[in-house]
């Protein structure tokens, strides 16, 4: 029997590679937060339902922007088809029940995903970002003609979402069902994403990131995995905008917009994008910054955020984690032996 030499660097590498698939001790922490939050802030709710929605559709982003390097700013186009998958199936009285309808949702954005994906990731660079833009005005446009069903420029209000399991009701003014729902939602999302970018389907995305020549020459299926990742973004933004419709009772033309678009990009930016949790921090940080603005400066808070990301993007480039990263490992420099 022959045994093949293992190399010390292999050897180091698998060990690395294992380490990262472990969960950290400080990884519980977010969710501990989320539910001290609930117990915490009762009347605030409202707004932690509102980020953990944003969260969700930031994770959804960060996994074809952070770890395949595909280039979007039309992401909000599945968001979008999941916020009107809900909305049109309960306004018009078809189906409402929140989970089954939420998994609608998901199907109907990953359609929308690998449709557009078929023939948007034949390209790359400028031309990609500019179809993605293009595929969601598109779909905005659309749902702003077809107003019989989705209620145009006005949209469709006061959407008839039955109690959670038939026991939870779901209450505008004190939405306490709402934010554990979503929550717990995010957190199943979460633990599919994790186990994804670290297998080796994710470890070949970030491979095609870094060089996508290398990995057509290894023989790696690029597009086809592509396709996939860019098909599985959208189901998870969409199962994002189908949550804020039924949180909302609500849908609108907002959820297809450029703004809903640029304002999770610019989250995931400042959060840092390619790290699991840099849609939490991202979140978290253009929330708080854009609730606290608004109220010092309700006419001109853009202009802060603005300031901020011209900040992030010339001097930590990446993001809010990026500069915790760096100061670790500074201080980790000074306390190690000479």
């Amino acid at each position: 029997m022959i045994v093949a030499a293992i190399k010390p660097t292999e050897h180091l590498a698998a060990l690395a590679f294992a380490g990262r698939h472990r969960p950290r001790v400080w990884e519980p922490a977010p969710w501990i937060f989320a539910i001290a939050f609930y117990f915490a802030f009762p009347n605030y709710l409202g707004f932690g339902t509102e980020l953990l929605v944003t969260i969700l559709f930031a994770l959804s982003l960060d996994l074809v922007l952070g770890y395949a390097g595909i280039i979007t700013l039309g992401h909000a186009a599945f968001f979008g088809a999941g916020a009107y998958t809900v909305g049109m199936l309960a306004y018009h009285g078809i189906w409402n029940e929140p989970i089954s309808s939420l998994m609608l949702a998901a199907i109907v954005a990953a359609l929308v995903g690998l449709g557009s994906g078929l023939v948007l990731l034949r390209t790359q660079g400028l031309t990609l970002l500019m179809l993605t833009l293009c595929t969601m005005a598109l779909l905005e446009e659309a749902a702003n003609l077809g107003h019989e069903y989705t209620g145009g420029f006005d949209g469709l209000a006061s959407l008839p979402i039955p109690p959670l399991l038939g026991l939870f009701e779901f209450n505008p003014l004190y939405p306490r069902t709402q934010y554990l729902y979503v929550l717990i939602v995010l957190f199943i999302a979460f633990l599919f994403v994790r186990t994804l970018i670290y297998s080796p389907f994710g470890q070949s995305l970030a491979g095609i990131r870094e060089n996508t020549l290398r990995m057509h020459a290894v023989g790696s299926p690029v597009r086809a995995r592509l396709i996939t990742c860019y098909t599985i973004s959208a189901a998870i933004a969409g199962i994002a905008g189908g949550l804020w419709a039924q949180a909302n009772a609500y849908v609108n033309l907002t959820t297809l917009s450029l703004d809903r678009a640029a304002m999770v990009l610019i989250a995931l930016i400042l959060g840092g994008y390619g790290r699991i949790y840099g849609g939490f921090v991202g979140a978290v940080a253009y929330m708080a910054l854009a609730h606290f603005l608004a109220k010092l400066y309700p006419t001109g808070w853009q202009l802060g955020l603005g300031l901020l990301l011209v900040v992030i993007a010339l001097f930590a480039r990446n993001g809010i984690l990026g500069i915790g990263e760096a100061l670790l490992r500074r201080i980790r420099a000074k306390h190690m032996p000479q």
